[in-house]
């Protein structure tokens, strides 16, 4: 059975002000692919994990899902959702309210939200934690539901900027073995890391 392509980056040019930037990029990420973005900081790595999520304008080329061009959507009309390095928690929203809050903005009705964050606790094993605070949570339950929120927008494509370098080494290996769930569910994933290890832990 042939595979099909779930993300083509096709002739991508993005160039900042200083001449930094990442040019010629042609990348094709096929459906329930994981792949890994590995390079020291500064290489273009995390900008064109930006461009796919619609935080970076590009100036080239053309990015598509599901063969649909999404370069001209903004992140919340992309279907893809975005797990930052450090969570991007807000702080006095409890984990429910959290996970409901980009939902709310697509007006989802109140039972889909509902419905849609407590299966994300639960594929993250966080469930019960509902009114919780990020301030009451570790880096890696933070992190856990992070990825959770990103879950409930059922994404096509989700996107992870160096998902385990904020976190202390004991918390690394939870959130690894969960985005190796992920994959092995199907999820198509694209992460940037520097971190050769992690490499190795999810080839």
């Amino acid at each position: 059975m042939e595979r099909k392509v779930k993300l083509q980056i096709t002739g991508m040019e993005k160039k900042y002000k200083n001449g930094d930037g990442v040019e010629n990029i042609n990348i094709d990420v096929y459906e329930g692919e994981f792949v890994t973005m590995l390079g020291p900081s500064g290489c273009g790595k995390s900008t064109i994990l930006r461009t796919l999520g619609g935080f970076l304008d590009i100036d080239k080329g053309d990015i598509l899902i599901d063969g649909q061009s999404v370069k001209d959507l903004p992140p919340e009309k992309r279907p893809t959702a975005m797990v930052f390095q450090s969570y991007n928690l807000w702080p006095h929203m409890t984990v429910y309210e959290n996970l409901a809050f980009g939902l709310e903005i697509k007006k989802v009705p109140k039972n889909v939200i509902r419905s849609k964050i407590e299966r994300g606790l639960k594929l993250v094993n966080m469930s019960g934690y509902e009114k919780k605070y990020p301030g009451q949570l570790s880096g890696g339950q933070q992190q856990r539901i992070a990825i959770a929120r990103a879950l409930a927008m059922n994404p096509d494509v989700m996107l992870f900027d160096e998902p385990t370098s904020a976190l202390d080494p004991e918390m690394v290996g939870e959130v690894l073995e969960l985005m190796k769930e992920l994959a092995h569910s199907g999820m198509t994933m694209v992460v940037v890391t520097h971190e050769m290890g992690f490499a190795r832990e999810v080839a």
